[in-house]
């Protein structure tokens, strides 16, 4: 005991590393935002002898870091994309007609080496490239993926 009353500054980086090492095993910032806590006690150590003064310090830096800074650092690192994960994924994918597609009748497609059941508005012929806009169920509802090309199979009818 008498060791840690001669070394506080010390004593406040063992625990600010030990809370460091809790954070790297949680990530949730709570752990992390208590060592900058002790790291502030740890300077305060170096001015003042009083372990009152340096735990009042630490637990206000502490306090401030979990209520000011905790809350828009974990906001900023969990923001990101939503990730498309089961059959959402191949929605805006795009593909090619193995099987004929139409309105009354399902046909396939072949999506990024995988094979789906599709339906579609139109008669879609083999080869045409298609994009998925929606899953039902566990059929792919797709369209032409360029006009143009649609146009190809299916040139417009004049009056």
């Amino acid at each position: 005991m008498h060791w840690m009353s001669d070394h506080h500054w010390e004593v406040w980086l063992g625990i600010s590393i030990l809370l460091l090492v809790g954070e790297m095993c949680t990530l949730d910032l709570i752990m992390g935002m208590l060592a900058v806590g002790g790291l502030a006690g740890m300077l305060t150590a170096m001015l003042s002898g009083s372990w009152v003064v340096q735990g009042v310090v630490a637990a206000v830096v502490a306090l401030a870091m979990l209520a000011v800074v905790r809350p828009s650092l974990a906001r900023t690192l969990h923001s990101g994309p939503e990730i498309a994960t089961g059959n959402a994924r191949v929605i805006g994918m795009r593909g090619k007609v193995v099987e004929p597609v139409g309105p009354m009748q399902t046909g396939r497609i072949a999506i990024d080496g995988e094979f789906w059941t599709a339906s579609a508005d139109a008669e879609l012929p083999i080869g045409l490239t298609v994009e998925v806009v929606e899953i039902r169920g566990a059929t792919a509802h797709v369209r032409p993926a360029e006009a143009s090309e649609f146009e190809q199979y299916h040139p417009p009818k004049e009056i």
